[in-house]
């Protein structure tokens, strides 16, 4: 096995699982770390904020379509926007985090963002592709034909509606919740 690789002899992961295992565990926590650095390092402007807030209502509403396709562990999400990308979660919760950085005007932030979405969210997003791969036989063929993370324009895979079920199950409305402080958040520090 090459270094820095794992896997098997079909699918090579670049992060050790167990560093994927602990950066899984620390991401909630890590994303405590980038609130506070979000309210120390923000210098936002009213015309920082109307480039940057349209973003991150473009990555909470990916995130709000995908959880309502998501049936964890149940079945293989393949409709509507895991017909394009096998990860729209994390693609959401990218443009969310891209939106802030323009809201904030901070250089260091948007480092900071690119670090976390590299070392923590990359082996999160490795560790789950495994453990589908290993509850659905289907998962190959799936990953075969649909990108990891950015979207492909064309659709692969039967169209199925939105359920709010899901959404409500999945506890996507902490998402927007959490999008709503943040934008206070910035919003205070535009008219101090």
């Amino acid at each position: 096995m090459e270094a820095g690789w794992r896997g098997d002899r079909t699918r090579r992961y670049w992060f050790p699982k167990a560093y994927a295992d602990l950066v899984a565990r620390m991401r909630v926590p890590a994303g405590f770390i980038l609130v506070v650095a979000l309210a120390w390092f923000s210098n936002p402007s009213e015309r920082s904020m109307a480039w940057g807030l349209p973003v991150c209502v473009l990555g909470i509403g990916l995130r709000a379509w995908a959880a309502g396709h998501l049936a964890k562990n149940e079945r293989l999400a393949t409709t509507g926007p895991y017909a394009y990308t096998r990860n729209p979660l994390y693609l959401g919760t990218l443009l969310v985090a891209a939106g802030l950085v323009l809201a904030s005007r901070s250089w260091g932030l948007g480092v900071l963002c690119a670090l976390m979405f590299i070392f923590v969210y990359l082996p999160v997003i490795e560790l789950e592709e495994q453990h589908l791969r290993e509850i659905f036989s289907a998962y190959g063929d799936y990953a075969a034909r649909v990108p990891a993370l950015l979207p492909r324009w064309t659709v692969s895979g039967k169209p199925e509606g939105f359920r709010f079920a899901l959404y409500i199950r999945n506890q996507e409305y902490q998402a927007p919740a959490g999008l709503v402080a943040g934008i206070l958040l910035l919003v205070w520090k535009v008219n101090r």
